[in-house]
């Protein structure tokens, strides 16, 4: 299954996905966020507590994935690449770097549920307030125009089945296996 297939899934999964019935198909800001703070994790690493540039030409109600990718200097080449470079390699690298950031934080073996084949466990917003560094939580608020309750509550139930979507084999895949069709 090809990356595209996966956020498409979740996209117009059943009752309507992650998705949530956006106009035209858009992606949810949920899916945004969740996709967002995989790109960031992949960029700013587990450690980082450095905000990400902010884009110039960035609203402050969120102008979509590519407004997330961009502002984290990913954009063109992040959507046009389809290597372990692109938006591929960012979601692999920010999967391991959240998984490690949950262990960090003594909820690891949270994460790992999402990875793992079995049942996801649930995290409450409450509790991913406390993995999440200020800094990613701000960015995302900025970034999908949401509220930051609004945002955690949203990330606390839709992160597990974004994690789990992405990890069908019970593994964080390699970048190129991001690209395989079923």
């Amino acid at each position: 299954m090809g990356l595209m297939d996966v956020l498409t899934g979740m996209r117009n999964g059943p009752g309507g996905g992650l998705g949530g019935g956006g106009v035209g198909g858009a992606m949810s800001p949920i899916l945004m966020a969740a996709l967002g703070l995989l790109a960031y994790k992949a960029v700013k690493g587990v450690g980082s507590q450095q905000a990400p540039p902010t884009s110039a030409g960035a609203s402050a109600s969120g102008g979509g994935l590519g407004d997330i990718l961009g502002s984290l200097g990913l954009g063109g080449a992040a959507a046009r690449s389809t290597s372990g470079t692109g938006l591929v390699g960012i979601l692999s690298g920010g999967l391991g770097d959240l998984v490690r950031q949950f262990q960090n934080a003594g909820k690891g073996e949270i994460a790992e549920t999402w990875v793992g084949t079995g049942q996801n466990k649930q995290i409450a917003a409450q509790d991913l307030a406390t993995v999440l560094t200020p800094d990613q939580i701000e960015f995302l608020t900025k970034k999908t125009g949401m509220k930051r309750e609004e945002l955690l509550a949203g990330l606390s139930n839709q992160l597990p089945e974004v994690v789990d979507a992405l990890t069908p084999e019970g593994r964080i895949p390699a970048p190129h296996e991001f690209n395989r069709t079923a």
